[in-house]
């Protein structure tokens, strides 16, 4: 453990606040819902977060709950295990140029449907004017593991007689060896790499398709938004307690062994990833529903899409 990557209190003043004042810091508090909110997107524990940042899990955790003032190279070290750039992390990326500043103003303070349509218009705009028009042929799945992607994926796949693809068992024949060896041969950036070079070329080999995605796609903007734009996106949705469930059911128990708080780090990854996989064109709850129920509710969607008959 690097002995400066502590996260140390602030240094003494005059007139400086006492403990209890400085632990209610909107600044402090707002980087530290930051640093919770980024690590849940990327499906990190806390304890894996703080070995990639090279910080003991104390300090870490003091500086999520807002009671620790990092210097600005523990900071970096934070803002490296998250995968993201320091600016993003203090929560000011849109300060990088003028053009930045310009066009977040435009967008501040539009609501949800207003962002959602500017983001389509820059789509189209920066991508391929009219959009991908075999995008209704593709129909992508997205969700947190045991959401019953790989299961009703084939089955939807079969009943359309298309084509199914596991974007993992893809990411996998790209790197040449399966997803644990690339994590820990390679690390999380040359995953996500193999992830949108995997999904780059199934968009472009498959007009009509049936595509299971794994979990985490939506942590990489560049990706999703790839996803986006060439699929019609379902998001699977369910509770926290029946992903548990259906993730044990099929004999993976890594969940309950990776962490003792397993079920709080699931709710907050879910948390962190339900903003951005509520932008999927349509949205399936299979909570309290059997196999089958879950199975016909899907179907009639993407027939639906397909303009097919039910």
């Amino acid at each position: 453990m690097n002995d400066s990557a502590e996260l140390r209190p602030a240094s003494p003043v005059l007139d400086a606040p006492d403990a209890a004042e400085e632990a209610k810091n909107p600044l402090l508090l707002a980087l530290g819902e930051r640093v919770r909110t980024l690590r849940a997107r990327r499906g990190l524990t806390r304890k894996q977060a703080a070995l990639a940042a090279d910080v003991s899990e104390r300090h870490f955790a003091n500086l999520e709950y807002g009671i620790g003032n990092a210097s600005i190279l523990v900071l970096q070290q934070v803002a490296g295990a998250l995968q993201c750039s320091l600016a993003e992390l203090l929560g000011d990326v849109t300060t990088s140029c003028p053009e930045w500043l310009l066009i977040r103003e435009l967008l501040e303070h539009r609501n949800e449907a207003e962002l959602r349509r500017a983001r389509i218009a820059l789509t189209e705009l920066l991508g391929q004017p009219g959009g991908d028009r075999a995008r209704g042929g593709r129909i992508a799945l997205v969700g947190l593991r045991g959401a019953g992607k790989s299961t009703l994926g084939q089955m939807l796949a079969d009943d359309l007689d298309l084509p199914f693809v596991e974007l993992s068992r893809e990411i996998e024949k790209v790197a040449g060896c399966s997803i644990r060896e690339i994590h820990d041969l390679y690390g999380t950036a040359a995953y996500r790499r193999y992830e949108r070079r995997a999904l780059e070329e199934t968009v472009q080999i498959y007009a009509d398709v049936v595509i299971a995605t794994p979990g985490g796609l939506v942590s990489d903007p560049a990706t999703f938004n790839l996803l986006l734009a060439h699929c019609t996106t379902i998001w699977l949705q369910a509770s926290p307690e029946e992903h548990m469930a259906r993730v044990a059911a099929q004999g993976d128990m890594r969940p309950m062994a990776a962490s003792k708080e397993a079920m709080e780090d699931l709710r907050r990854i879910l948390a962190g990833r339900a903003a951005f996989y509520s932008k999927s064109d349509l949205t399936l709850d299979t909570s309290g529903s059997t196999l089958d129920q879950s199975f016909a509710a899907l179907r009639a969607m993407a027939r639906e899409v397909l303009a097919l008959e039910s």
